[in-house]
């Protein structure tokens, strides 16, 4: 068995690809615009590792998106989880689980998908303002 990708589905493709590349910085693999079945398909993966996509799917046709607790999360590991989420709190992403122990923290996507951070190796340092920082919404 080998692991392909995971899809998620989008309610508003353009900001789902702003926050998915232009803030977290994955790349875009490819984009299939399928008008028979009404939707698109965009692959996306972070740099240098194009084995670990996600699908992005998005239905032409208005829908509500429920919000499936169930689904759980992506987790992508960063080298300074502090300057990722300082760089993604600049871009006007809210931290609803801030790194407080150096290590963790969530954010969520415009479709309300939770994404984990974990820092590369060791945890970080405990340093402000994210020691005391509290939680935002749930994650």
């Amino acid at each position: 068995m080998k692991y392909l990708h995971t899809m998620v589905r989008v309610g508003d493709l353009d900001k789902s690809l702003d926050f998915y590349c232009d803030k977290l910085g994955l790349e875009n693999k490819g984009r299939f615009d399928i008008e028979a079945g009404r939707f698109t398909l965009v692959f996306l993966a972070p740099p240098g590792q194009p084995e670990a996509q996600i699908e992005l799917t998005h239905n032409w046709d208005p829908e509500e998106l429920g919000e499936g607790r169930n689904f759980g999360h992506l987790a992508y590991e960063v080298d300074d989880i502090y300057a990722f989420c300082d760089r993604l709190m600049k871009a006007g992403v809210t931290i609803n689980r801030p790194p407080r122990d150096g290590r963790m923290a969530f954010v969520r996507s415009p479709d309300n998908v939770s994404i984990e951070l974990l820092q590369k190796g060791a945890p970080l340092p405990a340093q402000e303002p994210w020691a005391s920082m509290p939680n935002l919404g749930h994650w």
